[in-house]
């Protein structure tokens, strides 16, 4: 091929793989990750056929890291971190060192020496922040109070980890196996620890002073040019060049940065435009983070190192969640929030590829040892899912979190639920940007109000206020009878989904065929396709703006012809 190219080759099979092999795991009713993963291990150098350049994929990872803690910033305030600091600190260092000692014992058991066993501890302590935040993201979690804790324990993890990094080079020679050195050079290592936090002290407060007025500042005036293209630019070469700043001149890891950079941005109002404009190629990249994972993974230490693997995972899926919900309920925090955090931290990743990588380089690792611990990630990021759906179906027996008292959650059992007792009602499905400015309208109206949201932590907002919530999907039978729409007065659909809005409005036109019924669309053929389902009146954003701008045009004064005025 004349115009072969490394870099657009292990782009385009690494996503069209990825996409391939992650449909068919969606099929499966598995997580696309683990198809993403297994996209990896197909074109990686231990499995037959095309290998895909070892070098690019991880910088093209990196990438994806940078974009999505970036995104995550934005929905993470200065104030949201101060407000858990008090749980994630002292928790995050003592689950780091107990998990460190436990990853330590294994080794001990395998009989290591003291060196091998402190990297592989460290490299199994820390979780990987890409798989955590797409999940919370996937499950709507970011910006609830548990989210918080979650995405402030993995901020000081990364910062653990980088003072690790910077400790592991002057103890190597302690720890590699070989007589111990005669001198040990005590001033040197303190001068180059104060040195990193420094640095890292130094970048968050250049952040916080500087960053926070600039970078919205740029944005703002990039906006004003009224370019979209611009400004996508501008937020990708301020997420990726504040994340290089901070790694080449402050030592700061990527993922840090760009978190730091999103966070400075999280105030101001464009915000979630910046979120929405990056979202596309956070997703493309993050897949080949996944990608350039499983391209690490050798399936044969499998076969030749059975033991150590499941010594490894026993450590992450039973020994890291467990110190995590032990600290977290120590440290004051209720079952939900401690639970998705033992969770959330049943994994490992980019961070412990560092560690291990450089435990090689230094001399206090080795291959097969690097082996176990790519092993032990593969195979954690596969299961960390399907904890996840275990905790969604456990998670409504042993709610606590405080949502409105009167809020029903689906059994896992076929069981019908208890109706409301209101009648004359409006029915809200849905509680996003559309539904919140609905409740509050029709609150402000004195108007009997239940939701319907399929997001516990969406509905813990309505805590406190004048309004019964079902926490469930709408489309879910039991959920619309528990809902009483044989008496209700209204039906809103205010979620975003057509296809699913269509199950909906038909299920409730057969349980009440006198409902008056609104859903929103964005497009023609979802009118039509709601329309045909059964609802009353559909509203379609775009028109909706449109009417206004002609109304708003045809109260202002005609101008006067030019005839008139001669």
């Amino acid at each position: 091929m004349p115009h072969e190219s490394a870099l657009i080759t292990n782009v385009v099979i690494g996503i069209a793989l990825a996409f391939a092999l992650g449909t068919l795991a969606n099929r499966l009713r598995t997580s696309p990750l683990v198809g993403y993963l297994l996209a990896g291990v197909v074109v990686g150098p231990f499995t037959p056929g095309f290998v895909a350049d070892q070098s690019l994929a991880p910088q093209l990872a990196e990438v994806g890291v940078i974009l999505l803690m970036f995104g995550v910033g934005l929905h993470f305030s200065v104030k949201d971190l101060l407000a858990v600091r008090a749980t994630v600190l002292p928790g995050a260092a003592a689950q780091v060192a107990a998990s460190t000692l436990l990853g330590g014992g294994l080794a001990w058991l395998l009989g290591w020496r003291i060196g091998p066993g402190l990297v592989l501890g460290l490299s199994l302590s820390v979780a990987s922040t890409v798989v955590l935040m797409r999940a919370l993201q996937e499950r709507r979690l970011v910006e609830t109070e548990r989210g918080h804790v979650v995405v402030g324990w993995l901020v000081m993890q990364d910062l653990l980890m980088v003072v690790a990094l910077v400790l592991l080079p002057p103890f190597a020679a302690l720890l590699r196996a070989g007589p111990a050195p005669a001198a040990f050079d005590l001033h040197g290592l303190a001068w180059t620890l104060g040195l990193t936090l420094g640095k890292v002290v130094a970048f968050i407060a250049l952040m916080l002073v500087v960053g926070r007025r600039a970078i919205p500042a740029i944005l703002h005036y990039v906006a004003h040019t009224g370019s979209r293209e611009l400004f996508r630019l501008a937020i990708l070469s301020l997420a990726l060049g504040v994340a290089f700043v901070a790694a080449q001149l402050f030592g700061v890891s990527f993922a840090l940065g760009a978190f730091v950079a999103g966070m400075t941005l999280s105030e101001s109002t464009l915000s979630q435009v910046a979120a929405e404009e990056t979202l596309p190629l956070r997703d493309a990249f993050a897949v080949l983070f996944f990608v350039s994972v499983g391209m690490l993974f050798n399936p044969a230490v499998l076969i030749k190192e059975p033991w150590p693997v499941l010594g490894g995972l026993a450590v992450v899926l039973i020994g890291n969640p467990c110190i995590a919900f032990v600290a977290a309920r120590c440290l004051g925090r209720t079952t939900g929030p401690a639970l998705l955090l033992a969770v959330g931290l049943a994994q490992i990743g980019e961070f412990s590829f560092i560690l291990a990588g450089l435990g090689i380089e230094l001399g206090v690792l080795s291959e097969a040892a690097r082996d176990i611990i790519l092993a032990t990630s593969m195979l954690s990021i596969c299961a960390n899912p399907i904890l996840f759906a275990a905790l969604g179906r456990w998670r409504p027996r042993t709610h606590d979190t405080g949502a409105a008292p009167a809020a029903a959650e689906p059994p896992p059992a076929e069981e019908p639920l208890p109706v409301t007792r209101l009648a004359g009602h409006v029915v809200l499905v849905g509680y996003g940007r559309v539904g919140r400015l609905v409740v509050d309208g029709l609150i402000g109206r004195g108007r009997p109000l239940l939701v319907i949201e399929d997001s516990a932590d969406a509905a813990e907002s309505l805590h406190g206020r004048p309004v019964e919530v079902i926490v469930g999907n709408a489309a879910d039978q039991r959920i619309l009878d528990a809902a009483n729409l044989a008496q209700a007065a209204l039906l809103l659909v205010a979620i975003p989904n057509a296809f699913e809005a269509g199950q909906i409005v038909e299920q409730a036109r057969a349980a009440n065929r006198a409902l008056d019924i609104v859903a929103r669309a964005h497009f023609d053929a979802e009118v039509d396709h709601l329309n045909a389902h059964g609802a009353s009146r559909v509203i379609m954003g775009e028109r909706e703006i449109a009417r206004s701008m002609l109304e708003y045009a045809a109260m202002q004064p005609a101008p006067a012809s030019r005839e008139t005025a001669q």
